[in-house]
C-alpha cells in the first residue's frame, strides 16, 4: 500500500449525493462517512486537478487569477471514481475524482488561503480583466 495519494485513485469515501447549484455557484457533495462539503465554483475551477492548472510535475501548478465570477455548466461523470466539471469559461479539462473532491473539502479553508497568498504574492486579483 502506498502513501502517495496521486498514485491511487480509490477512495475509502463515496458521494452519496452530488448538487450542482448554477445560481449559487456551488457544487455540494454528501460522501458516505457523514462528510458534507461545499464547494464554491472558483475554488473549483483554481484547484482544477487539469495538467492547465497542475502542471506536469511537482512545483508546475499555475496560478489561475480573475475566475470570482466563473459558474459551473454541467458535470459529466468519469466512470465510477469522478467527475468532469465543465465551467462556464470554457475549461473543461479537469476530472474530479472522488478522493480528490474529498481532500479539497476537508482542506478547503487551507487551500483557499494559499491560494489568495499566491495571488497578492503575484499581484493578482480574483477579479476578471475589464474589458474596454
Amino acid at each position: 500500500m502506498t502513501n502517495d495519494k496521486h498514485e491511487d485513485v480509490s477512495t475509502p469515501h463515496w458521494p452519496v449525493e452530488i448538487r450542482l447549484k448554477k445560481a449559487e455557484k456551488v457544487l455540494e457533495v454528501d460522501f458516505d462517512d457523514g462528510s458534507k462539503f461545499r464547494y464554491p465554483a472558483e475554488l473549483l475551477r483554481v484547484e482544477s486537478p487539469s495538467a492547465e492548472v497542475m502542471g506536469h510535475g511537482p512545483g508546475q501548478k499555475t496560478i489561475v487569477p480573475g475566475r470570482r465570477h466563473v459558474g459551473i455548466l454541467e458535470l459529466e461523470p468519469v466512470g465510477n471514481y469522478a467527475v468532469r466539471i465543465k465551467f462556464d469559461d470554457l475549461h473543461d479539462t479537469g476530472i474530479y475524482s472522488w478522493r480528490y473532491l474529498y481532500e479539497l473539502g476537508r482542506n478547503q479553508e487551507k487551500i483557499w488561503a494559499e491560494y489568495l497568498m499566491a495571488l497578492a504574492e503575484k499581484g493578482l486579483s480574483r477579479e476578471p480583466p475589464r474589458r474596454h
